[in-house]
């Protein structure tokens, strides 16, 4: 099977600052969130907190969503045009996406393009997270969860911090836009 990461990757952007600035965009009233949300970069910088706590004060701002489903659903009228076009010539049913992203907001897109998706759970009304961030090692973790028995053929992503994905996969792909070059930034010598 293919394995892909999400953002950047497939998706031309990073989704979740897409979601933030379309829905302050559309309420300005978000910002009130932005004093808790800067001191939680804050405390996340000094070390105070973990990333999920962090991404919580980020996520503050879903509080002041009346209709959260109708705002993604907008969202995506919107940003579907962002998949990226090598991939939709490639896709397949089997494909799967494994994103820190928060499974929300990826949902309703990868089940369009009907694929998988493996993503970190939050809850889309308080921004709370109900699992550890969906990156680096837990990548791994998730996808041998949902998948025990699962080759990956070939995963891509745009960035090294999915070095644990690559050293599971057969092939590994780099992509940079619309551009994709093999992952051989040293595997042999990690083995």
């Amino acid at each position: 099977m293919n394995v892909y990461d999400f953002d950047k990757t497939i998706y031309d952007g990073d989704s979740t600052l897409d979601f933030y600035i379309f829905s302050i965009k559309r309420n300005l009233l978000l910002l009130r969130y932005f004093p808790k949300q800067f001191s939680g970069i804050i405390l996340y910088h000094l070390k105070i907190i973990n990333k999920e706590r962090y991404k919580e004060f980020f996520f503050l701002f879903l509080n002041g969503i009346k209709n959260i489903d109708d705002e993604i659903k907008k969202f995506w009228e919107r940003n579907e045009k962002k998949i990226k076009n090598w991939y939709l010539n490639q896709k397949n049913e089997k494909d799967v996406v494994v994103s820190a992203s928060p499974e929300w907001l990826l949902k309703p897109i990868t089940d369009k393009l009907e694929i998988n998706l493996i993503a970190t759970k939050v809850d889309k009304r308080t921004g709370k997270f109900n699992s550890l961030n969906c990156y680096g090692n837990e990548k791994v973790k998730r996808f041998k969860e949902k998948f025990p028995n699962g080759e990956i053929e070939n995963f891509y992503s745009d960035h090294h911090s999915d070095t644990p994905m690559f050293l599971i996969s057969k092939n590994a792909w780099i992509v940079k836009g619309e551009k994709i070059e093999k992952w051989t930034d040293g595997k042999e010598q990690i083995k």
